[in-house]
């Protein structure tokens, strides 16, 4: 007969999966959502947003001269389920497309602009918290 694990060894793991958990993470998860992200990081997006000039294709809120209408409305993009119609909205898939939009979805006619993966992030987190 085995016999069962002390409270010891399985209380320590219980206790990091209730307060994942309740934090809202998941395994895996890397942390908050974007949309959640700092003051700070969500506005430093804001201004990259305008430093690459998403604004020549998009109108995006709160984002100095993008009033661009050859790309859709970045209004309320935190509320959309879907990137370019195709992919799943979500922080990791959203900062790929802001990097690599072919890679994501070939054939797309959005450009890559150069962003790099850490500007594409904070970007992200700007866009996620759109949600008007």
């Amino acid at each position: 007969m085995v016999a069962a694990p002390s409270c010891r060894a399985v209380c320590p793991l219980a206790l990091l999966v209730l307060a994942m958990l309740a934090g809202g993470c998941t395994p895996g998860d890397d942390g908050p959502a974007f949309g959640q992200a700092p003051h700070a990081q969500r506005e430093r997006g804001r201004l990259l947003l305008a430093q690459y000039q998403c604004g020549s294709c998009h109108t995006i809120p709160d984002v100095q001269a993008a009033r661009g209408r050859i790309g859709p409305t970045l209004a309320a993009f935190g509320r959309r389920s879907y990137i370019a119609g195709q992919v799943p909205n979500g922080p990791d898939a959203l900062v790929r497309w802001i990097v690599a939009p072919a890679a994501v979805v070939p054939g797309t006619t959005m450009p890559a602009m150069g962003v790099s993966p850490d500007d594409a992030r904070d970007m992200a987190a700007y866009l996620l918290a759109l949600e008007r």
